[in-house]
């Protein structure tokens, strides 16, 4: 019994994985013809959907590394895409916020880019996407909870 567990759990994780690795590459040939990265285009999605964000909390949000952030925070000031703007309460806190440049950009290209996942994941029905949802969600919360 413990095999068939365990072959169970092998064969979710490599289902798992190469529906991601294809779910994101459909993604990231989209963010290319943006001549964006992935990093790039998930800091100006953040900023477009939640607003001005402390630098220090980006990281977190977007699955990287507060020195990575740094960085593609000073890529996207020189496309004009991404401006800084120091807290008014705290001035150790700096904020990222979308340039004008920025929103109007976002606003451009996020439609084509939803309609490139969603061809991505057509494969399912609404139901089985909701359902998949809700299942990964629960595998990443418990994976999360009982990690070490």
């Amino acid at each position: 019994m413990a095999d068939a567990k365990a072959n169970d759990a092998l064969q979710l994780f490599i289902a798992l994985s190469r529906a991601s690795q294809w779910v994101n590459a459909h993604a990231d040939r989209d963010i290319r013809r943006m001549g964006l990265n992935r990093t790039e285009f998930g800091v100006l999605e953040l900023l477009y959907h939640k607003g001005p964000q402390p630098l220090q909390q980006i990281g977190g949000k977007v699955l990287m590394s507060s020195g990575n952030i740094t960085y593609v925070v000073d890529k996207l000031e020189k496309k004009h895409m991404v401006r800084r703007r120091a807290s008014t309460e705290d001035r150790r806190l700096i904020y990222a916020e979308l340039t004008e440049q920025g929103a109007k950009f976002i606003e451009d290209v996020f439609p084509s880019h939803e309609a490139a996942i969603g061809e991505a994941v057509a494969g399912l029905s609404s139901e089985e996407k909701q359902l998949a949802s809700v299942l990964l969600k629960k595998l990443g919360k418990h994976a999360q909870e009982h990690f070490k």
